[in-house]
């Protein structure tokens, strides 16, 4: 398989990419730094120069020609404001959905956050939230792309701990913390996995191997 990813330099992405590589599969980031390609090219994948904020629909779909799948993992990232969130975690998400259907690319996973269909407290920090309405925002409108076979993973708190092998991957899994090396294995499963297309899944850590959560959640 072909697979671009958004956001190619992320946490998630590199280890996604050299999972990727190792298996076989072609993996491209959009970057949006040039300095960022090395890091790239040291986990096996090639680093495309896309900066998803300013590119247009054309532009993004030109670098999905030949693809198999799609993956959206970009995101504002710490330290953003609130007017970052909408123009990368909500506008990039749509622009990058409106690439792969013009060109095609039916597979589509959205890597998203947990409580992103929920309207977030009064109390919660208010960076965070626009986070979560941007979020909310973008996955429902790839869920309502009838011309994409989507995915949307919403991982539980983030840890650089290393990777297990065990998760909990459900419609609900609770509230829990999941490396980003678990993150990155479900999703390199999940792309063989067109079974869990039209689902929204939660993750965290857990206790059944990577592909029997997959399988599993593919009704498998």
């Amino acid at each position: 398989m072909r697979i671009v990813i958004a956001g190619g330099h992320g946490q998630i992405a590199l280890r996604l990419e050299r999972l990727l590589a190792g298996r076989g599969d072609e993996a491209a980031g959009l970057i949006r730094r040039h300095e960022q390609a090395d890091d790239l090219r040291a986990v096996g994948a090639e680093p495309v120069l896309c900066d998803l904020e300013s590119a247009s629909v054309e532009e993004v779909a030109a670098h999905l020609q030949g693809a198999d799948a799609a993956v959206f993992a970009a995101g504002a990232g710490p330290g953003s404001g609130a007017a970052r969130k909408e123009t990368v975690d909500r506008a990039a998400a749509v622009l990058f959905a409106d690439a792969a259907e013009r060109t095609g690319v039916r597979r589509h996973i959205v890597v998203s956050a947990m409580g992103s269909d929920d309207e977030p407290p009064e109390s919660m920090d208010p960076v965070f939230a626009a986070y979560l309405r941007a979020k909310g925002a973008a996955d429902a409108d790839v869920r309502a792309r009838k011309r994409l076979d989507w995915t949307i993973l919403r991982p539980g708190r983030l840890t650089d701990e290393p990777g297990t092998g065990l998760v909990a991957l459900a419609e609900r899994t609770g509230r829990g913390a999941v490396s980003r090396d678990d993150v990155a294995a479900v999703l390199a499963e999940l792309l063989h996995e067109p079974g869990t297309a039209g689902r929204t899944l939660e993750l965290i850590s857990g206790t059944a191997p990577v592909a029997e959560a997959v399988r599993a959640a593919a009704g498998g």
